[in-house]
């Protein structure tokens, strides 16, 4: 910490004068052969997606792949997964997505049964998943991987670590495989709540593409009354010359979303002094706790302006028609602005930022940050290496290494809503990110009989390691000027290390019992943490803990599945959690060094049936967490505070029905759909006794979701979905009893369409719409409203 406070006291050092990085090819692409020296020296990759040799599809008529609801129960499924997983899972494929609204990687998930994506906008790099027990706000209860590459971002666990949706190509993808809960010995506790493995596919053959999307949306609330705009094009060239396959494509999104946050007061009842400043332009309305509040403006992460740029380089080596080598390169970089606006105005007009201020008789104090706007940008680089063999039967072998380096991070946040380049704060948050190294063996027996000799085995390593660095100066000139003097750091490392083997035997013909264990060693070190001269130094963290799995299976007909799975898994804290601490104008951060890793035990019973054109899948799943890892974060009070704590224990228990299903009732009409009920509940919390018998945060009674696409003719579809979300709370004492307001986390149902045309085999346009009935509905922020689409394609 010493060390750390020292280099940060120095601002003419390397944060004096901030820096403007230029992208050096030869210096990064030099990365990912250091970093495979030690993955082969070490250990193995997660049985996540492998990239199939598929052929594109063909663009010339508009025809829906078959559809999986889950890989044990759909024979025609070519699912890159283990195909002995003993969990539910749920597929999406491209021949599905291509005919809904999809921007963004994480928009393939809309549909996905008991699943909710939080992508308040189009852009918005904060978009976790929540599914089953799992809230949105619990980012470290999901993995994500794109082709065995880590996308979860575990330096933290709440919001603004979402994972890295940015380093998938969308028109890229070939499937997407969702995984519930963490029944499977070969993924880490991070899998409670679900495991998220993307495929993308490689050309077989020369390929180009380039695809335009124009969006736009009306918002109307608190006096914000406009529309918002954006564009998203990529382009995509790729070939197979022999033995090596290659892809590159390059995106470009830029938008701007609706106000995400307004800055709230509750309403005085001290009356105004003469020396307060008269003001108009206050609204008011019943906030989630129905008390009667004052909004003075659009705050905080106010209205964003993002630019993103994608690169992404893909390389596949065929050395033996059953060995194959790859490398991907992902290059992502972002600026935004988040401007603010003041809806308090003085007698001659001008606008009122701060200070005591006389509205309707009654004083109110605005702090001065409340209106304070920010800035920034972002740079990421992705690398990864995979070497595998692909053996009909007996052993193979695969081997995946991953290193995510945020390169470039800079937050620039003005002290006051005062318009100008006046004093402000710069976070710098480059020299943070994660390596990933997995091995893994796998034995295919010889013949599928059952019996003594019917077993499929998986053995595997798995190590990750994840470093956060943060420090925050002061500036003179919050736009563009260099740090001047130290303000705050933080910083810290977390290592895990594990083993595991599963064992999949079926000993009888319609018998399969998979059971195998994880052992898991993890470490939080060199955490520190520094504000103004004072510093702290925090100890080194230990714990190793096993995990085991255990599944039944039971073929009670050709076409009847029956499944019954338990398993325990422990999610370690992440850096964030540990070590983060911070202090800024908006908001402090409370870290808790002494947090106790989430101590999980899942159970499901799961019937799968096919039946004519489809198939249908009925789930009993309960969740019993101990220690649960929780942040919440008080909104308000300006600035915003977040604590970090465990709760004793939270129980999830639930029902799942989905359907997927091909020519439904008319040829061409495909349907998916699923609803769920799931009843989360805080069984016991010392730190909190209010909340006892209460519903955890941020879990839906309800959800459901419906998506059918009729192939109208053989060039042209039209889908018509929606989305539904039941009654949920936005704090742990269920105290927000009205829910469908500014802050509260509303009961709504969503439509979406689109009609897709193609005019030929090469070209495609669609005409879209998110939100159809403009419906307004809040999870604490405001989500977007009527959003339109239009788009073309064009490729050979």
């Amino acid at each position: 910490m010493l060390k750390l406070l020292k280099r940060a006291r120095q601002p003419s050092g390397r944060r004096a004068a901030v820096r403007s990085r230029a992208f050096s090819f030869h210096r990064h692409a030099c990365l990912p052969i250091s970093l495979m020296a030690p993955a082969f020296a070490l250990a193995a990759p997660p049985v996540t997606p492998e990239s199939p040799s598929a052929e594109r599809r063909e663009t010339g008529a508009v025809q829906l792949a078959p559809v999986v609801v889950t890989s044990s129960a759909s024979p025609s499924a070519r699912s890159p997964l283990d195909p002995d997983l003993p969990s539910t899972t749920a597929t999406v494929t491209a021949e599905q997505s291509q005919y809904w609204n999809v921007v963004t990687a994480e928009d393939v998930l809309k549909y996905v049964p008991n699943m909710a994506v939080r992508k308040r906008f189009i852009g918005d790099v904060n978009s976790p998943v929540a599914v089953r027990g799992t809230s949105n706000s619990q980012t470290a209860r999901g993995l994500v991987y794109a082709d065995g590459l880590m996308l979860s971002n575990f330096l933290g666990n709440t919001f603004t670590f979402a994972p890295r949706w940015s380093m998938v190509f969308t028109d890229n993808i070939d499937r997407t495989d969702v995984i519930y809960g963490p029944y499977s010995a070969l993924y880490p506790g991070n899998s409670i709540g679900a495991t998220v493995a993307i495929t993308t596919r490689m050309p077989q053959k020369f390929e180009a593409d380039a695809h335009v999307q124009a969006f736009s949306q009306h918002f109307d609330l608190f006096g914000v009354n406009r529309s918002f705009n954006g564009t998203n094009s990529s382009a995509t060239i790729g070939d197979k010359n022999g033995n090596l396959s290659w892809l590159i494509g390059v995106n470009h999104l830029e938008n701007t979303g609706q106000p995400l946050q307004f800055a709230t007061l509750a309403a005085s009842n001290v009356p105004a002094r003469t020396t307060d400043r008269p003001v108009t332009g206050a609204l008011f309305y019943n906030d989630q706790n129905n008390a009667r509040t004052a909004v003075l403006g659009v705050t905080a992460e106010g209205i964003e302006r993002t630019f993103q740029d994608q690169f992404k380089l893909k390389l596949a080596y065929d050395f033996t028609p059953t060995l194959q080598a790859g490398f991907t390169l992902g290059y992502w970089h972002q600026k935004y602005n988040s401007d603010t606006q003041s809806f308090l105005r003085d007698a001659a007009g001008n606008p009122v930022y701060s200070g005591l201020v006389n509205i309707g008789g009654y004083e109110y104090n605005v702090p001065a940050a409340t209106f304070a706007p920010s800035q920034g940008s972002s740079e990421n680089f992705l690398y990864g290496l995979s070497l595998k063999t692909r053996n009909a039967t007996g052993w193979n072998a695969e081997a995946v290494a991953s290193y995510f380096d945020i390169t470039q991070s800079i937050a620039r946040t003005a002290n006051s809503g005062v318009p100008g380049n006046g004093p402000g704060t710069i976070a710098f948050g480059d020299g943070t990110g994660w390596k990933t190294l997995d091995l893994r063996t796998t034995w295919t027996p010889e013949s599928p009989t059952a019996g003594l000799a019917a077993h499929w085995l998986s053995f595997g390593y798995h190590y990750d390691d994840y470093f956060l660095d943060n420090e925050t100066y002061n500036t003179a000139a919050w736009r563009d000027g260099g740090g001047t003097s130290f303000a705050n750091a933080f910083g810290g490392r977390t290592q895990t290390q594990a083993v595991y083997a599963q064992d999949a035997w079926r000993f009888l013909p319609r018998w399969k019992f998979t059971y195998g264990a994880r052992y898991e060693n993890w470490n939080a070190y060199d955490g520190s943490r520094a504000i103004g001269a004072t510093s702290l130094d925090y100890g080194e963290v230990s714990q190793s803990h096993w995990s085991p799995k255990a599944s039944l299976s039971f073929d009670a007909t050709q076409d009847l599945l029956l499944r019954a799975s338990i398993g325990r898994a422990y999610r370690f804290p992440t850096v964030g959690e540990l070590f983060q601490g911070q202090i800024t104008g908006l908001s402090i951060v409370n870290n808790n060094p002494n947090l106790k890793p989430e101590d999980d035990l899942s159970k499901e019973l799961t019937a799968e049936w096919q039946h004519g054109n489809g198939v249908y899948r009925f789930t009993l799943f309960q969740d019993d967490v101990k220690n649960t890892l929780f942040s919440q974060t008080n909104t308000t009070v300006i600035p915003n505070i977040t604590n970090f704590q465990n709760i004793d224990k939270v129980r999830s228990r639930g029902i799942e029905t989905s359907y997927e299903g091909q020519d439904v009732l008319i040829h061409g009409l495909d349907l998916t759909a699923g609803v769920a009920y799931t009843q989360s509940k805080i069984i016991a919390n010392s730190g909190n006794p209010a909340s006892v018998g209460k519903y955890f945060y941020r879990i839906p009674l309800w959800r459901a979701n419906v998506a059918a696409t009729w192939r109208a003719t053989s060039q042209s579809a039209i889908t018509l979905a929606a989305r539904y979300s039941g009654r949920e709370y936005n704090t742990l004492t269920n105290t927000d009893t009205n829910p469908n307001t500014y802050g509260g986390t509303s009961t709504y149902t969503v439509v979406d369409a689109k009609f897709t045309f193609r005019p030929t085999k090469r070209t495609e346009l669609g005409i879209g719409v998110d939100n159809l009935f403009d419906h307004r509905y809040y999870v604490f922020h405001p989500y977007a409203g009527r959003t339109v689409y239009v788009e073309g394609r064009i490729g050979i």
